[in-house]
């Protein structure tokens, strides 16, 4: 901090003013807010030299080009600390939020999607000419080295931990062939690496600018389009890929004459390969690290892949098709039901991790707080256990607050459900939540569903009840 100070009040010779902490980015910079009367910048303190080096290098570049970058306003002597304009608050993705939720874009936020893809050509063919990649960080170009770590980060990170059975050889040599194709496309132009909404800033003044390009390399322009287009969580409909697409080709050809049909040929290779490279990243993070918005991101990235198959699979790659093809009914979206049946969905989770999304596309159910209950994971005895084991089972069912919670918790389940049949309906969802997610969660989500499967158990032509403890990735169909 003292830092950031110092390189501010050289620079303004402003001696009051407000530092204020931004929320973290993805990478190791810390951003802060600069704010004094009559002005605000932005302060960026990294912890890695190389990445500094190369953000500050290209940004100079573009901002030499008339390319919509921040300017930079100061910089420390080591390069750790630098100031640049404040360009506000707004992202992109902040931006098209609405239409994000509901896979639905309004045409002011398919106006900005567009004009997206329509700037990324500059970039690409612009800011390529005369530019020194040898400054590009962590590595200068696209190459069968960092595109064979990406197919080994989905390899290890996601479909291992799977469970799904592969043949290793034959993948490896499917990956192999995928490197090579993909490498067919390489030019002297500049990757982005990371172009997405969060990543495109919309200024108070109606601007749009481009930030966190400092991953950029020498590559082929395929990946930037795959990477925005088909960026999972969006939930573009094929109709607005195809548009953006297409956008996309007419800003190119501003640049460089390319063949529409071979480049759509091409585009469908990298669609594949930033699919696996982000499942890599959300089996890191959501199965490794147990981070909820990774997983609750797999079924996105599962329609992507779903979408892309429907097109035609490839059989130039048929082991990891097949592997693939077996992955998507697993982590993939439920399709919609039309037997008009009333799912009941339970599931235990830990707060620390968030509330479980709602697939049913109703916004949730209901929530129930277990952290009133004693906590047999205090005790070291109990630690290693879960709500499954019979000593957590007595332990808790010897508190005199757990039959009462289990009580009232079924009891208005029941009046939901029952009224939920007479109306029709077909989805409910039903959460606990401990601290952990491994014990009292566990375990009054599975009371639930042993009294919910008694109660209905005759009626399973009309109700179906799915337990999910979600922090031990179970899963189980009661009825």
């Amino acid at each position: 901090m003292e830092r950031i100070k110092s390189l501010f009040e050289r620079y303004s010779g402003v001696t009051e003013y407000r530092i204020t902490p931004l929320p973290a980015s993805g990478g190791n910079r810390q951003y802060f807010r600069i704010s004094w009367n009559g002005g605000s910048c932005i302060a960026a303190a990294g912890s890695s030299l190389r990445e500094n080096y190369a953000f500050l290098y290209l940004d100079r570049y573009f901002s030499s080009l008339g390319l919509p970058v921040p300017e930079v306003l100061a910089v420390s002597e080591d390069s750790m600390v630098y100031l640049q304009e404040d360009l506000g608050d707004t992202t992109l993705f902040d931006a098209v939020s609405e239409g994000r939720r509901s896979g639905s874009y309004s045409p002011e936020e398919k106006a900005l999607l567009r004009a997206a893809v329509e700037a990324l050509p500059a970039f690409q063919y612009v800011g390529a000419s005369g530019l020194d990649f040898s400054q590009c960080r962590p590595v200068s170009c696209f190459d069968r080295t960092s595109v064979m770590f990406d197919l080994n980060y989905f390899k290890y990170c996601f479909l291992k931990p799977s469970g799904v059975e592969f043949d290793e050889m034959a993948l490896e040599e499917d990956f192999g062939q995928l490197c090579d194709r993909l490498l067919t496309c390489c030019t002297e132009n500049f990757q982005y690496r990371d172009f997405q909404g969060r990543n495109i800033m919309l200024t108070p003044s109606g601007d749009m600018r481009f930030i966190d390009f400092q991953g950029g390399r020498m590559g082929p322009v395929h990946y930037d389009l795959a990477s925005f287009v088909w960026q999972a969580r969006a939930r573009y409909s094929p109709e607005l890929k195809a548009e953006l697409t297409e956008t996309y080709l007419e800003a190119q050809s501003h640049y460089a004459v390319v063949r529409r049909k071979d480049f759509l040929t091409d585009l469908r290779q990298f669609v594949l390969f930033r699919t696996l490279q982000v499942l890599g990243a959300y089996g890191f993070r959501g199965m490794f690290e147990r981070r909820p918005h990774f997983l609750e991101s797999i079924p996105y990235a599962m329609d992507n892949l779903q979408e892309l198959f429907s097109s035609g699979t490839f059989p130039e790659y048929p082991c990891l098709c097949r592997t693939l093809e077996e992955l998507i009914p697993i982590y993939g979206h439920r399709k919609p039901r039309t037997d008009g049946k009333l799912l009941v969905r339970i599931f235990s989770f830990s707060y620390r991790k968030g509330i479980p999304e709602d697939e049913g596309g109703n916004g949730g159910g209901y929530v129930f707080d277990c952290r009133g209950v004693p906590n047999p994971g205090r005790l070291p005895e109990y630690r290693g256990l879960t709500g499954l084991d019979g000593p957590v089972i007595e332990y808790l069912q010897a508190c005199t607050e757990t039959e009462a919670f289990a009580q009232h918790t079924a009891a208005l389940a029941k009046q939901h459900i029952d009224n939920y049949l007479e109306r029709g309906f077909t989805d409910l969802m039903f959460n606990f939540g401990c601290t952990g997610g491994r014990h009292r969660s566990v375990y009054f989500a599975e009371r639930l569903a042993d009294c919910l499967a008694e109660t209905y158990g005759s009626s399973s032509d009309r109700i179906g009840i799915t337990l999910v403890h979600r922090e031990q990735n179970l899963e189980r169909q009661v009825l």
